[in-house]
């Protein structure tokens, strides 16, 4: 019964392929003109209010048209010179030694970790999280006097902290000028003398101004880039080459921004903004590359944080604050030592398996 039901379909279907085009339809066909009898708008609803706020209304109709989510010309941010910037104490409070109970995974103990532009901001802190930590750091920083200055009160607050630690850790202060190769190679082979190995990067070293694109000093375009994104290529490449000769395990963290992710309002800074997109793309690009050699490499995207550079920022500009906290869910700014576990954890055994990802702390922002 089926085998009979199934020819009888096939023969219909082959008659009605093959049966020609009456004349009537093919005239429908080609003489069928283009209707637009069903308008998209009833005319009535043209002179409702709400038009205005639709794409059928006037640019500028209003005065809140986008106004959270514009960038603002009339702000302007230059990084400070090295002499105008200003020093910052590291966190306070209990170190390493302690007694709350913790996966074995997360300490850098017998590790050395590099942390560029280590000597201020996140950079120092995270220094810190790294020596809380178990590990022995080099502190890497266009000013090496801070950076020694800064190795030598990290040191002491672990004695402060720890009075019973039998190791007290290593940490030394270097120079490099980031996006100079030779600069980035000499502090690598000077870390390497002092340390004997490395194991983990930090690239913390990077700037941000807000200028209107169009008025942007391209000289001061190209120093951003050029600490930004070519310091970051820099010391990943060298240290990796050093893991590599070394046939050693190692991770890599890039720091890059959520401003890598999203458009900042109001401040204008396209430049930082594309420099950031560029560090964490590069992040998972190496991870890629170089997972065969076991070097793992990830990126953290912090949002807005209150470092002593951005309090000085917003004491210039009050207004700022009020603006950037109305955008973050959690309604508030982080604190650099918001970091300190998100970079032990990606630089830990307890990320093992973590490789080519954007860990992004920054309340919230960038899911709104």
């Amino acid at each position: 019964m089926f085998k009979h039901n199934l020819l009888r379909q096939v023969s219909r279907a082959s008659a009605t392929g093959l049966r020609p085009p009456t004349v009537t339809a093919a005239t429908r066909c080609a003489t069928r003109p283009f209707s637009n009898a069903i308008s998209l708008r009833d005319k009535k609803d043209e002179e409702h209010p709400l038009d205005q706020f639709s794409t059928s209304g006037e640019q500028g109709a209003h005065k809140n048209e986008g106004q959270y989510s514009r960038t603002d010309k009339r702000i302007r941010v230059e990084y400070p010179e090295e002499e105008g910037l200003p020093r910052q104490k590291p966190v306070q409070g209990r170190g390493g030694y302690h007694f709350k109970r913790t996966l074995a995974s997360f300490s850098l103990e017998d590790r050395v970790g590099v942390v560029t532009g280590g000597a201020r901001g996140l950079g120092l802190v995270m220094s810190q999280a790294l020596v809380i930590s178990g590990a022995d750091v080099a502190i890497v920083d266009m000013n090496k006097e801070e950076a020694d200055h800064q190795a030598k009160i990290l040191v002491e607050g672990f004695k402060k902290d720890n009075p019973g630690a039998e190791k007290m850790p290593k940490v030394t202060a270097h120079y490099a000028d980031v996006s100079s190769p030779d600069s980035v190679n000499s502090a690598i082979a000077g870390i390497l003398e002092a340390h004997g190995k490395i194991d983990n990067l930090v690239t913390s070293a990077g700037f941000t101004e807000n200028y209107d694109a169009i008025e942007y000093p391209y000289e001061r375009m190209q120093k951003l880039w050029g600490v930004n994104v070519d310091g970051t290529y820099l010391f990943a490449t060298g240290v990796a080459k050093h893991l590599m000769e070394r046939k050693a395990k190692g991770s890599i963290v890039f720091i890059g921004s959520m401003s890598g992710a999203i458009v900042n309002v109001p401040q204008p800074q396209a430049p930082y903004n594309a420099a950031k997109a560029a560090v964490r793309h590069l992040a998972s690009s190496l991870a890629v590359e170089w997972a065969h050699a076991d070097i793992r490499v990830n990126c953290i995207s912090p949002g807005y944080m209150l470092t002593a550079l951005t309090r000085k920022i917003l004491d210039d500009n009050p207004e700022l604050a009020q603006k950037w906290i109305s955008l973050i869910p959690q309604g508030k700014m982080g604190r650099p030592e918001d970091l300190m576990g998100a970079v032990t954890f990606l630089c830990s055994d307890a990320s093992g398996y973590v490789t080519g990802s954007d860990l992004r702390i920054d309340g919230g922002y960038t899911v709104t």
